[in-house]
C-alpha cells in the first residue's frame, strides 16, 4: 500500500471526471459531500436487469466507472470545488487475470478479492492510496509491491504527477 500526493489536482480531476482514463475500473463506492454529503454504493443489483442481459454476462458485481462517472460530475461541477470527496475504484477480475499472469505468476485469481484505487480529496489536496485485499491471510507482499508499481506507470503513462507520502 502506497499513499500518492497528487501534484496537480485540476489535471487529476479531468481524468477522474471528464476523460476515460478510469473507465474500465469497477466503481465501489463514493462519497462526494457538497451542500448535502451523497453516497453511492457501486453494487449492482442484478434483480432490476432482465435475464437475458445476465445471462449474457453483460454485468460484474460493480458498475464500472464509466457507468457512474457522470452523475458524479454532476454533483462535483460548478462555482465551488467540494467539500470533500472518496471514490474507491477496485481492478475488474479480467484485468486482475491480466496482471497475475503477467507480474504474480504466484497468485490465483481466486485468491484475489480486489485490487484498489481509493481517491481521496479533503478540500486542499487529492491522493490516491492504494490497497491489496486477498481471501486469505498471506506473508507475501509481491503482489502488493506489483500493484502499488503498476498504480505509480498509470499515472505516469497519463501525466499525472504524484509522489509517495
Amino acid at each position: 500500500m502506497i499513499a500518492l500526493e497528487i501534484a496537480d489536482i485540476k489535471e487529476c480531476m479531468a481524468h477522474l471526471l471528464l476523460r476515460e482514463t478510469f473507465d474500465h475500473f469497477e466503481f465501489i463506492s463514493g462519497t462526494i459531500t457538497t451542500f448535502n454529503t451523497f453516497e453511492i454504493d457501486g453494487y449492482l443489483h442484478k434483480e432490476f436487469f432482465d435475464s437475458d442481459d445476465l445471462s449474457a454476462g453483460l454485468y460484474a458485481d460493480y458498475s464500472f466507472w464509466k457507468d457512474i462517472r457522470g452523475y458524479c460530475f454532476s454533483l462535483i461541477k460548478g462555482k465551488r470545488t467540494p467539500l470533500n470527496f472518496k471514490f474507491v475504484f477496485g481492478l475488474s477480475r479480467a484485468n486482475i487475470e491480466k496482471l497475475l499472469e503477467k507480474n504474480a505468476p504466484a497468485f490465483q485469481p481466486e485468491q484475489i478479492q480486489g485490487l484498489y484505487l481509493n481517491f481521496r480529496y479533503d478540500g486542499t489536496s487529492l491522493q490516491c492510496i492504494t490497497g491489496t485485499s486477498l481471501h486469505t491471510f498471506s506473508l507475501d507482499k509481491s503482489l502488493e509491491h506489483v500493484w502499488d508499481e503498476t498504480a505509480v506507470k498509470l499515472f505516469r503513462q497519463y501525466g499525472i504527477t504524484a509522489t509517495a507520502v
